[in-house]
């Protein structure tokens, strides 16, 4: 019996020292891949989010089917090139190139530009709409006859500006989710988050 005791002792240590190895190599190996998911969704996240880390941050936030509907109400009618500024998944692009507008989305995020891209490639809408991946406070206006912006306060400001400076007479602008600053509006459709403001450039000094 003496004998016996000493080899189950070690036994059950060993049997133990098993257990515990095989734990240490689950929690490495969850480690590892938890590790490595988040790695991954940084990556793939990181172009969506990193807007926010500028100063002034124009994020992605999709128009609702109501905010597209007020856009168009506002430019019914209206001919000419238009340009959605900070354009996203490319819907509005997209509406006002069925409306038969000349439709340029203007977006910095290299993802969201990709997808309006391929959605706009297989709609086969006429006339087909363009995506362009590039900064909007570097691209100019002058061109266009008809501006849409979803922007955020501490951008509104800026923006008038540049509007002033690059667009031509008659131009119409349709802000989305914050009015301009200073410029007097001559329509408003909607209420909350859907509403949008419409101003038209005029160069016409008082």
């Amino acid at each position: 019996m003496s004998s016996d005791f000493p080899i189950e002792i070690n036994q059950s240590f060993e049997n133990v020292q098993s257990v515990n190895s095989n734990r240490s190599l689950k929690g490495l190996f969850l480690v590892g891949l938890t590790g490595g998911i988040s790695i991954a969704l940084s990556v793939i996240c990181y172009p969506f989010i990193s807007p926010a880390l500028r100063k002034v941050c124009l994020p992605y936030v999709p128009a609702t089917n109501l905010q597209i509907q007020n856009v168009l109400n506002v430019i019914k009618g209206r001919k000419g090139k238009l340009v959605d500024l900070g354009s996203g998944d490319g819907r509005i692009v997209m509406n006002t190139a069925k409306a038969g507008f000349e439709s340029v989305g203007v977006e910095l995020n290299f993802w969201l530009v990709m997808y309006s891209r391929l959605v706009a490639m297989k709609s086969k809408i006429q006339p087909s709409p363009k995506f362009i991946r590039t900064d909007l406070w570097k691209y100019h206006l002058a061109p266009f006859t008809n501006v849409v912006i979803f922007g955020v306060e501490e951008m509104m400001y800026d923006l008038e500006k540049k509007f002033s400076e690059e667009l031509s007479e008659g131009t119409v602008i349709v802000a989305c989710r914050f009015p301009l600053p200073n410029l007097e509006p001559y329509l408003v459709i909607g209420t909350g988050v859907d509403k949008v403001w419409a101003y038209r450039i005029s160069k016409t000094k008082p």
